[in-house]
């Protein structure tokens, strides 16, 4: 879990400088945190579309959670002008997009899972 953490702590907030080119200090908590999610539903046995979804839900509660903690005055991000937004912090689009993000994410751990594993030779003494 620690690894999944480290990588979306690192990897979103870089993901928004690339597409806001800014971020916040506490946009790698919850990239982290949404990677703990994501990591979390590739260990269940529902269908790619039932964990995309499980995954949304949980990344707009992180994304709700840590703007109402921390983006209250909508410094860090601003939904008010987007459709179906609740108090500013989250709105559907954004939902709608950490679905998808996390059916690619999911998708892509799920091919590599079907992998198939190399062995290790087994060592023989001559």
């Amino acid at each position: 879990m620690l690894k999944a953490f480290l990588l979306g702590a690192v990897g979103y907030p870089a993901l928004e400088l690339l597409w806001r080119r800014r971020t916040h200090p506490s946009m790698a908590l919850a990239g982290g945190l949404a990677m703990v999610i994501i990591r979390c539903a590739g260990r269940c046995r529902s269908g790619l579309l039932a964990r995309s979804a499980l995954c949304g839900v949980g990344i707009t509660a992180v994304e709700y959670l840590i703007g109402c903690t921390v983006n209250r005055d909508h410094r860090i991000w601003d939904y008010r002008h987007l459709p179906l937004n609740v108090q500013g912090q989250i709105c559907a689009p954004y939902s709608l997009l950490w679905c998808g993000l996390s059916a690619a994410v999911l998708g892509v751990t799920d091919a590599l899972a079907d992998r198939p594993t190399h062995t290790k030779r087994a060592r023989h003494s001559a």
